[in-house]
C-alpha cells in the first residue's frame, strides 16, 4: 500500500514522465534491399500532389500573399526535414507541384499538407500516396 501511495504521488507530481511528446513523429517504415550487389535501406515516404483547388478567384494581390505564405510554410517543413523534396510542375497542368514527406503515416502527411495556407484557402487540394525510395537518394 505504501509503495502504491508513493508511486501515485510521483506520478501525480511528475506527469512529464509519462507524457508523450506530440511534436515527435514516429519513425518511417524501412527495409533492407540488395540490388545488383549493393545494399540499400528502402524507406516509405509520402508523395503529396498539390492539385488545382476549387477556390482560385482571389484577387491577384491576395493570391500573391497566399503564394508567399505557401512557400514559407513548405520551406519551414523542409528546414525541419519533414519535406525532403519539393517543387512545382510546369504549365497549366492539374498538378501544380508535389512534396515528398519523410513521415511515418499517410495521415501525418495529409495533416501537415492540410495546414498549408494555399490548401486552407482552397487554391490547392492534396492527394497523398506512399512511395518507397532508397534512403538518402539524391536527384542526379
Amino acid at each position: 500500500m505504501k509503495n502504491l501511495l508513493l508511486f501515485s504521488l510521483i506520478a501525480f507530481c511528475s506527469p512529464s514522465l509519462f507524457a508523450q511528446d506530440s511534436t515527435k513523429t514516429a519513425v518511417p517504415e524501412t527495409f533492407e534491399y540488395n540490388w545488383e550487389g549493393q545494399d540499400f535501406t528502402m524507406q516509405k515516404y509520402f508523395i503529396v500532389f498539390l492539385k488545382e483547388g476549387p477556390n482560385r478567384s482571389q484577387s491577384e494581390e491576395e493570391a500573391s500573399k497566399i503564394q508567399q505564405e505557401h512557400l514559407a510554410y513548405l520551406a519551414g517543413l523542409y528546414k525541419k526535414e519533414i519535406i525532403v523534396l519539393n517543387g512545382p510542375s510546369q504549365g497549366d497542368e492539374t498538378i501544380k507541384g508535389f512534396s515528398l514527406y519523410a513521415v511515418a503515416t499517410k495521415e501525418e502527411a495529409v495533416a501537415l499538407a492540410s495546414k498549408d495556407p494555399a490548401v486552407k484557402a482552397g487554391r490547392l487540394i492534396i492527394e497523398a500516396l506512399p512511395w518507397w525510395l532508397a534512403k538518402g537518394s539524391v536527384v542526379k
